[in-house]
């Protein structure tokens, strides 16, 4: 028998009918040609055989040659790539991720979108103005350290459409927030990795985020959802890497991945609240842990707790902790009156620089004009204007309102009766027991009540303005009680520090605002009502005077009332979850950037970031049609081909060994589970929703088609697994060339795109 050379062997050279063993039977002279030959490899030896060199069998069970020694320099650069290539590869698509979000980010001039928001957010920082949003406060801040690293000095008002000053560096401010963006890449390409994808998957899941027109795009622009999305693909990431440490438990790397998990979702629940839903997929995978742990019974009680502690100090005190922290970073780079303080409470308003309560007099006496703030958490200024109720007693709308403004103003009057034989000359103080009327301002009108029920919460009463000066009845009478003061036991009513509730006279309710929005007549502001129920610890009941203004008294000085950082924390976050409840789709109004979460996962829509006029440089919000359709038909198949498999081990098939069917569950369930959580919330809130919500979920169905594809594809030849890998590779290269000026820019006119207008629901071109 002629020696066997292993250099000419092929993964065909063995018939999947005949057994590795049968081989090295019929063989051994040969084996003993190989040892000698290879004498510096590891050998085996079993009983009654001779020494022999092992057979090395690649991902498919089929043999591989050896390496052969480089003899031209194209051998020698495909040697290096092998021998390099987990690093050559990561590092390749991190700059083809640069560059794509790099590219031409500078073409338009103008506000774009959202960055009329988020730029203006950075220059009250930069100013040190406190403003209010309904998003936490971390990526707006780190847009004003892009803004800082621009050289920007917080002077531009960053309104829509307008062209960009020169002093303005808009583009180092675009490149410093792209980056988050370009992360993504090589994110989601070892998050691949750690999932124990194939090397063609993993590179579908790089492909697939690298060339996806839609990532590109928002990344480009000063914004938050780069950063959102850097975040989120970190949590991830990081929640992968710890799982991969489970059989190595309190090791340096189990602390160090467990750590970082829990820093990553304080981080991404202080960019925006979708973040949650990164927090809830680690939830839901830790309780799956510790509820597996718990069933093994060989783990001593002692490091089961050890367990649980771990996890409560690193996945929920650490995250609370950094958000908590960078709301108090918000509060101590904000220090001066600007625009968001009447969504704050007055002592913390009195804090700041530059607000004029200093000029407020002390106590409030009869005939002071007064503005009243409602002290439950979230709540805004008492508020009338001449809008009436369309149902009800249609009489004159009293709301309450977040902003300063003239409507907030009350003039405080003894009854009429009372009023006749006063003096104008003396001042009388205002005290507990006091029966009193308010009288707005501007309209003149009386705050009232009566036996109506509240045009939103039918089971209080309704609270109008009513009658005027002269003209009213006894339901404009209201008996003031004070609570207490922070720093007196007076009976008088002090500014910013008494707390008061008013209770009407005749029906005895209480004039409450419980952050219950209107609808729109009443412009989304909050409902006031009169509360039949008296509840003393009720806060939505509990008012103070903020402003106050009286001629005949002087001011009370400069205060030092500071009010305390948790009470702000949760004044401030109860306000931004009221405001943004108060986000719904307008009826009577046509929002074209607005879509369904039902137009998502197959690209239904796109959106207009900008004018669509011809001079202007353009850019559409849309999806590589590729990507999205494969990701969503993955996951519709995924849930067949588990049902099929979970059917299959019902009947004792065994389609795979333990260790593969706990893999299979595993990514199936971070995928899918990842994708249900960051989509169904935004299928039943009521909220207005747009496409860059979907972005998040997006990434678990990118995740998801690798890991189909891979399944499928396992048992493949090479050949044909390069050949099914290498069309989707294509397919996603080509389409991204089709569609790439929607994301980097379109400047020609739109009318030159409707070739690209493949479903009649984008509005690409007119």
């Amino acid at each position: 028998m002629n020696s066997v050379r292993l250099d000419v062997w092929s993964s065909d050279d063995l018939d999947d009918s005949r057994s590795y063993n049968s081989f090295i039977g019929n063989n051994y002279s040969e084996m003993d040609q190989l040892k000698r030959r290879h004498t510096n490899t590891v050998q085996t030896q079993k009983e009654g055989f001779e020494h022999f060199e092992p057979v090395e069998l690649d991902e498919n069970g089929k043999t591989q040659k050896p390496a052969r020694l480089p003899t031209t320099k194209l051998q020698v650069i495909k040697a290096f790539y092998e021998e390099y290539y987990d690093i050559i590869l990561p590092l390749f698509f991190t700059f083809l991720s640069f560059w794509t979000r790099f590219y031409l980010i500078s073409l338009s001039d103008i506000v774009l979108w959202d960055e009329a928001h988020f730029g203006k957010f950075a220059s009250h920082y930069i100013k040190q103005e406190f403003y209010f949003d309904v998003h936490p406060p971390l990526g707006k801040m780190i847009v004003a350290l892009a803004g800082l690293f621009a050289g920007y000095d917080g002077g531009f008002d960053f309104s829509s459409g307008t062209k960009y000053p020169e002093n303005v560096n808009y583009t180092v401010m675009r490149m410093f927030l792209a980056s988050f963006g370009a992360w993504l890449v090589p994110l989601a390409y070892a998050t691949a990795i750690e999932l124990d994808f194939s090397q063609h998957a993993v590179i579908l899941v790089a492909l697939m985020v690298l060339l996806d027109t839609a990532y590109i795009c928002i990344s480009r622009f000063i914004l938050l959802d780069s950063m959102l999305l850097f975040f989120t693909f970190t949590t991830v990431y990081f929640m992968v890497k710890f799982h991969n440490q489970r059989h190595d438990p309190f090791s340096a790397d189990w602390w160090l991945w467990l750590i970082l998990t829990g820093v990553s979702i304080g981080c991404v629940s202080s960019i925006k609240w979708v973040g949650l839903f990164a927090t809830a997929l680690v939830g839901l995978y830790t309780i799956e842990d510790l509820w597996d742990k718990f069933g093994d019974l060989s783990i001593p009680k002692s490091i089961y707790l050890k367990h649980w502690i771990a996890r409560i100090i690193c996945l929920i005190i650490l995250p609370i902790l950094i958000y908590m922290l960078s709301f108090s970073i918000h509060f101590l780079i904000l220090v001066n009156s600007g625009p968001g303080d009447a969504q704050m409470s007055s002592l913390f308003q009195a804090g700041l620089h530059g607000n004029d309560f200093s000029e407020n007099p002390l106590e409030v006496a009869y005939g002071s004009k007064v503005t009243i703030k409602n002290m439950g958490y979230g709540g805004g200024l008492l508020h009338s204007h001449v809008q009436t109720y369309p149902e009800g007693s249609e009489q004159q709308q009293v709301t309450c309102y977040h902003h300063k403004d003239s409507n907030n103003d009350w003039i405080v009057k003894k009854p009429r009766e009372a009023q006749k034989n006063d003096n104008d000359t003396e001042v009388e103080f205002v005290v507990h027991g006091d029966t009193i009327r308010l009288l707005h301002s501007i309209t003149g009108r009386n705050l009232h009540s009566h036996q109506v029920p509240a045009p939103v919460t039918k089971s209080q009463l309704e609270v109008s303005g009513y009658g005027n000066e002269t003209l009213g009845d006894v339901n404009d009478y209201w008996v003031i009680e004070v609570v207490d003061d922070m720093y007196t036991k007076s009976n008088r009513i002090r500014s910013l520090t008494t707390r008061i509730r008013f209770r009407h006279n005749l029906l005895g309710c209480y004039l409450r605002a419980a952050n219950t929005i209107l609808p729109q007549w009443g412009f989304k502001q909050i409902e006031v009502t009169c509360d039949k129920n008296n509840n003393p610890g009720d806060s939505f009941t509990h008012w103070n005077i903020e402003r106050h203004w009286n001629d005949k008294l002087p001011s009370g000085g400069k205060s030092y009332y500071k009010s305390k950082f948790l009470h702000d924390f949760w004044h401030l976050n109860v306000a931004m979850y009221t405001t943004n409840n108060a986000l719904v789709p307008d009826p009577d109004k046509e929002d074209i950037l607005a879509s369904t979460p039902r137009q998502w996962p197959l690209v239904e829509v796109g959106l207009r970031m900008c004018s669509w006029a011809d001079e202007v440089v353009k850019f559409y919000l849309l999806g590589n049609p590729i990507v999205w359709w494969s990701g969503t038909a993955s996951l519709v198949i995924f849930v067949f081909v588990l049902l099929y498999y979970l059917i299959r081990r019902q009947r004792k098939y065994k389609d795979f060994s333990p260790a593969q069917w706990d893999h299979f569950l595993y990514v199936g369930k971070v995928c899918g589970i990842g994708w249900l959580l960051h989509y169904l919330p935004f299928c039943i809130m009521g909220r207005v929703t747009y496409l860059h919500h979907y972005f998040p979920a997006l990434y678990f169905s990118i995740l998801m088609a690798a890991f189909m594809l891979d399944h499928f594809t396992v048992s493949c030849k090479p050949k044909t697994k390069n050949i099914i890998f290498g069309t989707f590779y294509s397919l996603i290269i080509i389409v991204f060339w089709y569609f790439k000026d929607l994301a980097f820019g379109i400047n020609y006119p739109a009318s030159e795109l409707k070739n690209r207008k493949w479903l009649s629901t984008w509005n690409i071109a007119d």
